[in-house]
């Protein structure tokens, strides 16, 4: 029994290897690294998760969690009304925190549409607001010179053709109730609304760089890309825009071109995702604290050096951090996210040569005690990120002859270096840490 059940598990994995060399578009490898090019030399985005959920203030599955139906869920957007909606502000901060791209829910799982959609009445420019929200974000990012994305829900609490599903709001404890609440709901009038929605944000608002689809989660009571027709999307939404990148949430993983790159939610990765052996592109999206959405109460809020250490940790693993803000339904930046960016932000000013263009060290490369690297392949530049700051005395294991020059980046400063006899590279500091929150040293190899 044994020997039969590892030669399934042997043929299993020859077929997921097989599987993964399928592929959707006629595009090489070399042309898709130039496609992704920007995004991988930027390294780091905002995430903006906003919609009805910023009024109750209690998490974006607010709706889920306290299981409301659509009626009880109307007020919100009966009275939705963000007065304060500045997205020109939104940008700044985002730009002044270093950050190159900005993601933003254009519908979030609520079914609330930001944007103005032929296919819906429940859309921002039918609240209070009475505006297209995401044109005014489109053009704000644009003009500071970011790259502008899309979050795009695959599910909908509020369609009336939405099937109720395991992470439906009215999803049922005894399984046996599934058909008698989805009868007269029709998955194929749904998939046609998805697709004529993501048509109109492909065609109506310009270049789009990133399209942010979420969710798939395939198995019983679950849905995957027949739900949605995600071969058929993708296919779209490609031949829409054909520069777009677009993630790995739409359940297409046996094709090998299915998705741009993997997304990691909420943790650390412990190395560079591979597959089939091979190091594929990653981004990890983050919040500040336990929430995406505007969270008045909650208070697990990570702080500045928390923040910077997930951003160089994800570079020197050869990834992107896109970091979530959730605006107020006034459509403020809560005022903690503020300072964070703000913080983020006086570091990046002198410190972003670091994270932009940089990725994991070479592996001959000995990461010393209490430090991260990064490296720019291009400038042939390590960059030594300081977590504890050492005595005078910090050496570099095994990098003897190896070095040209060594200084900080902050300010551009010296750093004297001499070689030991076991091979290691000595570099003397100064006594007092540079009045920053992680010193990075900048290493200019031979």
């Amino acid at each position: 029994m044994k020997k039969l059940s590892l030669l399934l598990m042997l043929c299993l994995v020859g077929v997921v290897q097989i599987q993964a060399q399928k592929k959707i578009f006629n595009e090489t490898d070399e042309q898709k690294e130039q496609r992704l090019a920007w995004w991988v030399n930027d390294r780091f985005g905002m995430f903006i998760h906003w919609g009805l959920y910023s009024m109750p203030a209690r998490h974006e599955w607010v709706k889920k969690y306290e299981k409301m139906t659509n009626e009880e869920y109307q007020k919100y957007f009966d009275l939705f009304n963000p007065d304060l909606y500045n997205p020109k502000e939104w940008a700044r901060q985002a730009k002044a925190a270093g950050m190159k791209y900005a993601v933003i829910t254009t519908k979030h799982h609520e079914g609330f549409c930001l944007f103005d959609s032929k296919f819906t009445d429940y859309k921002a420019t039918n609240t209070p607001i009475k505006k297209d929200l995401i044109k005014e974000f489109v053009d704000a990012f644009r003009a500071e010179g970011l790259k502008v994305g899309f979050y795009y829900s695959l599910i909908d609490w509020h369609h009336p053709d939405f099937t109720i599903d395991g992470v439906h709001p009215q999803s049922p404890s005894d399984a046996s109730k599934y058909a008698e609440l989805n009868k007269g709901r029709d998955m194929n009038k749904y998939r046609e609304y998805l697709k004529n929605q993501l048509k109109e944000l492909m065609t109506n608002y310009g270049k789009i760089d990133i399209l942010w689809a979420d969710f798939s989660y395939p198995g019983e009571h679950g849905k995957g890309k027949d739900d949605w027709n995600s071969l058929e999307l993708i296919k779209m939404i490609r031949k829409l825009q054909p520069g777009i990148l677009i993630n790995n949430r739409l359940d297409l993983e046996e094709y090998d071109d299915g998705g741009d790159f993997v997304t990691p939610e909420q943790y650390k990765v412990a190395e560079w995702p591979t597959r089939n052996g091979k190091k594929i592109h990653w981004e990890t999206c983050q919040t500040f604290s336990g929430s995406w959405g505007y969270h008045r109460d909650e208070t697990s809020w990570k702080d500045n050096k928390q923040l910077l250490v997930l951003l160089i940790e994800t570079v020197s693993k050869g990834g992107n951090l896109l970091l979530n803000v959730g605006p107020t339904s006034r459509g403020l930046f809560d005022y903690r996210a503020t300072d964070r960016l703000h913080d983020m932000g006086d570091w990046m000013t002198v410190n972003s040569r670091s994270i932009y263009g940089c990725t994991q060290a070479p592996a001959d490369i000995k990461v010393p005690e209490n430090s991260l690297l990064t490296y720019n392949p291009d400038t042939k530049r390590l960059y030594v990120h300081l977590l504890d700051y050492p005595l005078q005395r910090f050496e570099l294991p095994g990098m003897k002859g190896k070095v040209k020059y060594a200084q900080f980046l902050h300010d551009g400063s010296e750093i004297k270096m001499r070689s030991t006899d076991k091979g290691d590279l000595a570099l003397e500091l100064p006594v007092h840490k540079p009045k920053l929150e992680i010193p990075v040293i900048e290493l200019v190899l031979q």
